[in-house]
């Protein structure tokens, strides 16, 4: 009598162990969904910023047609950009050509005075804190899901309740993704 009961309890304590377990990376799945789609979010409306950004520098540098090209091309290829790391790659390249946009307008103190051009630098500005603030939550999701993955008990039923692979991070060149948000955040 006494081994069924412990055969029992033991078995109660595994069951328990899977269920929190799977709870524990359905939530934390969940979240890792939700906060990529904040980063999306924020991207798509910095996306939105920069046509209107290129037609007004446009206006005064009508001679620097290679930038505006680059610039539209990039901003193309990271709205189509699928999945993280291909996201992150876009990015990266996006951040380059915005870097020459700003390069070309440090050259026109006209268009740097400019209302139109201010409130768009401000609302880029804003834009990029928030993507930096998605990004961070997202990547901790990430590590909080990843860890969670590895850890005992969770990881002897992960693979088995369907989660085999680790989310990837959301990783930017910080080098050329801080030099191109530098003119934007101060010398506007």
């Amino acid at each position: 009598m006494l081994v069924v009961i412990i055969l029992i309890v033991v078995v109660v304590l595994v069951l328990v162990a899977v269920w929190a377990g799977y709870n524990s990376l359905v939530r934390l799945n969940v979240q890792a969904d939700e906060a990529w789609s904040d980063i999306t979010v924020q991207l798509k409306r910095r996306y939105d910023l920069i046509p209107n950004l290129v037609n007004t520098v446009q206006g005064y540098a009508s001679h620097e047609k290679t930038v505006f090209e680059d610039v539209t091309k990039a901003r193309a290829n990271a709205l189509s950009a699928q999945g993280v790391q291909a996201t992150a790659q876009a990015e990266n390249q996006f951040q380059q050509t915005l870097k020459s946009l700003f390069a070309v307008s440090e050259n026109y103190p006209d268009l740097k005075a400019t209302e139109n051009f201010q409130q768009l630098q401000a609302e880029l500005t804003d834009t990029e804190d928030k993507i930096m603030a998605s990004r961070r939550f997202y990547n901790g999701v990430v590590r909080d899901f990843n860890t969670r993955r590895k850890i005992f008990p969770t990881n002897v039923f992960a693979s088995i309740l369907g989660y085999k692979t680790d989310k990837e991070f959301f990783e930017l060149d910080e080098a050329a993704y801080s030099q191109a948000a530098e003119p934007v955040a101060v010398k506007f």
